[in-house]
């Protein structure tokens, strides 16, 4: 478990089996619909005769002398590290490469190339991985699936302006899928929103709602969302929302609309009827078509922040090298 900051996101929804392997870890709140349909499955092949399991593989070595791996490196310090960690991290530096795309390792980069802020960004996040308690066999993989994900195709969404903050020329524009009723999503709002507001001229916030079926009050909740979206209370709402998230049965929800001079009957005949709920279904079509499996999710210009926690430092990380990648067109920069 992290020490301090840390904002666990786990309200799962159930996925495929390939998903799954690579989900990320968490209790939460499950939902029997998974993130995309089932598959028809061809017939099974006969079973071929049992092999005995492989050998696990071995761990990284780590340097005879990490001090050494880790000293002399302009601008960064890992002695608050323990020594424990120092190994750890001085394995991930000797046999981790930059993916700023020099022929060096992590640690090769950080000592011969003092310009090379990429690298300074790598270090940055495998030494709070490590001072966790990450091995360095687990922070080289997630390391190169959080890399990876810049060169996958990423997911498109359409989103409501009304419903985001900052510019939409920002190169950035970080879209996250949630659910009012989602207690881990009202843990991660303040620390998006502060990010959003922090970075406004280089990020646009855009918020897509998606009722997770096993929140009883989840619909009726995004319902009085969208129609406060509507008498140009978004943001009031939404605030609101999260903010009195114990109870959002309908008439709470009316009285939310009460204390922000709207028009609580018109809200009350709203949530009777099936108002806005083919709109949210187009919101979660499109959470699902993009992968998502649970709330909520965050995407960087359409790449999801495939974390298990929410973090200013991650967020910041991220954006950092969503710019530069948008900068180089779709690159990193030349080292």
């Amino acid at each position: 478990m992290a020490k301090t900051r840390r904002v666990l996101l786990s309200c799962w929804k159930p996925v495929v089996p390939l998903l799954v392997a690579v989900a990320l870890t968490g209790s939460g709140c499950k939902n029997p619909e998974g993130s995309a349909p089932a598959s028809t499955q061809a017939p099974a092949a006969p079973a071929a005769q049992a092999r005995p399991p492989a050998p696990p593989p071995e761990p990284a070595a780590a340097p005879a002398d990490p001090s050494q791996a880790l000293s002399g490196i302009p601008g960064m310090d890992f002695s608050s590290l323990s020594a424990a960690s120092k190994r750890e991290l001085a394995t991930v530096l000797s046999d981790e490469f930059c993916y700023c795309g020099c022929p060096h390792t992590l640690g090769a980069c950080l000592k011969s190339h003092t310009g090379c802020r990429h690298a300074k960004r790598m270090a940055r996040v495998a030494a709070r991985m490590v001072s966790e308690g990450s091995p360095a066999t687990e922070v080289i993989v997630q390391l190169s699936q959080y890399y990876g994900a810049f060169r996958e195709q990423r997911a498109k969404f359409k989103v409501d302006e009304r419903m985001c903050m900052g510019s939409a020329s920002a190169p950035v524009t970080v879209v996250e899928f949630s659910d009012f009723e989602c207690p881990y999503c009202a843990k991660a709002r303040p620390v998006l929103e502060a990010f959003a507001k922090k970075n406004a001229s280089q990020v646009r916030f855009c918020y897509l709602p998606f009722p997770l079926s096993n929140h009883v009050n989840a619909v009726p909740a995004a319902q009085a969302a969208l129609w406060a979206r509507d008498q140009g209370k978004f943001w009031q709402m939404h605030d609101a929302l999260f903010e009195n998230q114990d109870n959002l049965k309908p008439e709470a929800l009316v009285a939310l609309a009460k204390k922000l001079g709207l028009e609580e009957d018109r809200l009350a005949a709203v949530l009777k009827s099936d108002s806005y709920k083919q709109e949210l279904e187009g919101f979660r079509n499109q959470g699902r078509a993009a992968g998502l499996s649970g709330t909520p999710t965050v995407y960087f210009n359409g790449r999801a922040l495939d974390l298990s926690f929410i973090q200013e430092e991650l967020l910041t990380h991220s954006m950092e090298d969503e710019l530069e990648w948008v900068t180089n067109k779709n690159a990193w920069a030349a080292d």
